[in-house]
């Protein structure tokens, strides 16, 4: 499996950004693909996983409501978009996926793609 997140950028406070993750390679109908992000001084952190087969969504508490994942089929394509930005959401953002949803524990999930660049300023 191979993917290929986008969409990173820079925005100020309360702005909104769409991440996008290109999923691609032996069949994934069964995954999983999640976002994590990893911000300087801090462990890599879930932020928000899909379930290709099911539809079911997961999100870490802090992004409730502000972040929602979003599939489109055709392309192939995961989305995340942030809403509400804070400057504590800056980060490398990753996305991931796995046969088994593998929540919080990003040494679990098995391919990765690049990270995309989201700084958020007050």
């Amino acid at each position: 499996v191979q993917l290929q997140a986008s969409g990173g950028g820079q925005v100020q406070a309360g702005g909104s950004l769409r991440l996008s993750c290109a999923v691609s390679g032996r069949s994934f109908s069964s995954y999983y693909v999640a976002w994590f992000r990893l911000a300087p001084g801090k462990e890599r952190e879930f932020v928000a996983a899909f379930s290709w087969s099911r539809g079911s969504t997961y999100y870490e508490d802090s992004v409730k409501g502000r972040f929602t994942v979003s599939r489109d089929n055709a392309k192939d394509t995961l989305y995340l978009q942030m809403n509400s930005l804070e400057p504590e959401d800056t980060a490398i953002y990753y996305c991931a996926a796995n046969p088994v949803y593998s929540g919080v524990f990003y040494y679990q999930w098995d391919y990765w793609g690049q990270g995309t660049q989201v700084t958020v300023s007050s």
